[in-house]
């Protein structure tokens, strides 16, 4: 498991999520060295931003994100940076699965998400 993390600020616009469904995720690219843009979908709890991969540690992003744990999230025309923190304990996964069927439907999961090996957390302190 990898430990980066970071801890931040939080601005205002970060302060409610809870009507926000995607965030921008920006990542730099672990071949091409270029930022690449992405919305993705979150959970916002106890001041933390999780994101799970798509296609679990196969999707593009998180292996850039193994490379390069600097990150940019933008939501609400704010932008952070900051270091990721790879989640790759079953249990906490398994939390942030249960998180992410919580937010937007165990039906929408299912159908978007292919793997549910790592999550992504983000320390909005």
């Amino acid at each position: 498991m990898l430990l980066n993390t970071f801890y931040m600020s939080k601005p205002d616009s970060f302060k409610d999520l809870s009507t926000t469904n995607e965030i921008d995720l920006t990542v730099r690219g672990r071949k091409s060295g270029q930022d690449i843009s992405r919305p993705v979908w979150f959970v916002y709890e106890d001041d933390k931003l999780y994101l799970l991969p798509v296609q679990g540690s196969d999707t593009n992003w998180y292996r850039n994100v193994l490379k390069d744990p600097t990150v940019k999230i933008s939501a609400r025309g704010q932008e952070l940076s900051a270091k990721a923190k790879t989640i790759t304990d079953d249990n906490k996964v398994k939390e942030i699965v249960e998180k992410f069927r919580s937010k937007y439907g165990n039906s929408d999961v299912q159908k978007y998400y292919t793997k549910f090996d790592v999550g992504i957390e983000f320390a909005l302190k």
